[in-house]
């Protein structure tokens, strides 16, 4: 399949390097940090991302884009939404003119409203058809272990995606193809938003029916959300829709949730913000989603909390009540046409 180069070691990009390392491919990661790098070339490990994770031997890594980019046939973007921009400033003139380019970003683009292939493509002025997004319940350090899980590569030019695919079907890592890239972008940045709001509800002590509700009725803003942006609503009922959003919900592995839980148990966000290593992209891209839904005639209610508690200081457990308050109306309100 060519080389592959990942640009990005936090826990997601390592890992997704890892897999592609065991699907047979020369892959190679760009650290920010020389001795991240190093580590991974000598200890086979990357222990302040995925602690107690043995990589594969044959993963490589440089502190250098350009070495790493030199070459490659697949290019993997793995870092954060916030930081997407600047990164590709400095070395995206340097990505093969023909590479295809594989978004693991699931957020929004907070000052443009930008979906991570909309800031891609624009950004390197490449045809959009070359960004094949990737998104699913693939929590890194499940996957980094090795246990079995399952991911959607998406694009609308088959060849691209399948290729990806190819590039990462390791033997624990199933790969589906779809061509519905709006649907799978827009799955991945809400789902982060709903699982704010699924921990909130945790870390209050609402039970299991109100997580469920949380969830399902969450899945009815994404599903809202993405047809008005023109996605396929089956999509939704996929890997990238409920799949993912049940991970993320549900795991104390994930960051979104646990950054909800904490906040539901009286925590300030920016204490808890500063307390962790990695971005929880819900926080950050929870305003875009909401103004992207408002641009849109969309209602999203949970989203709206959501902002509202992490941005106006509004008390989680007014959020529940607002939202048990709200007037009576069918389940597929806004889905049904």
């Amino acid at each position: 399949m060519g080389r592959i180069a990942v640009m990005g070691a936090g826990s997601w990009g390592t890992a997704f390097g890892m897999m592609c390392a065991d699907a047979g491919q020369p892959t190679t990661i760009w650290s920010r940090r020389p001795e991240v790098a190093a580590e991974i070339n000598t200890d086979h490990t990357n222990q302040g991302y995925l602690p107690d994770v043995e990589l594969t031997p044959s993963l490589d890594s440089s502190s250098d884009p350009e070495a790493v980019l030199a070459g490659a046939e697949v290019v993997v973007l793995a870092v954060p939404s916030v930081g997407l921009t600047d990164q590709l400033g400095r070395w995206g003139d340097t990505i093969p003119a023909d590479a295809t380019i594989v978004s693991l970003v699931k957020g929004v683009d907070v000052a443009t409203m930008r979906f991570g292939s909309q800031v891609v493509a624009e950004t390197l002025d490449c045809d959009p058809g070359r960004v094949v997004v990737v998104s699913g319940p693939n929590l890194a350090k499940e996957c980094a272990q090795r246990l079995p899980s399952a991911t959607v590569a998406a694009s609308p030019d088959a060849a691209r995606a399948e290729q990806v695919q190819a590039s990462v079907m390791a033997p624990y890592f199933r790969v589906y193809t779809n061509a519905d890239k709006v649907g799978v972008e827009v799955a991945g940045a809400v789902k982060n938003v709903i699982a704010l709001a699924a921990g909130m509800a945790n870390g209050m002590g609402y039970g299991d029916n109100t997580k469920a509700a949380v969830i399902t009725r969450g899945l009815a803003e994404m599903t809202r959300l993405g047809v008005a942006l023109g996605g396929n609503p089956l999509t939704f009922a996929g890997l990238a829709g409920v799949g993912d959003l049940v991970a993320t919900c549900t795991s104390p592995k994930s960051r979104n949730r646990t950054v909800g839980d904490r906040i539901g148990r009286g925590e300030a966000l920016d204490d808890i913000i500063a307390s962790m290593n990695m971005v929880a992209e819900g926080v950050k891209s929870s305003r875009a989603i909401l103004a992207l839904a408002e641009r849109a005639g969309v209602e999203m209610p949970i989203t709206q909390g959501v902002v509202a508690v992490c941005y106006a200081d509004h008390d989680p457990h007014e959020l529940v009540t607002q939202l048990m308050a709200r007037e009576a109306r069918s389940e597929l309100h806004g889905i049904q046409h």
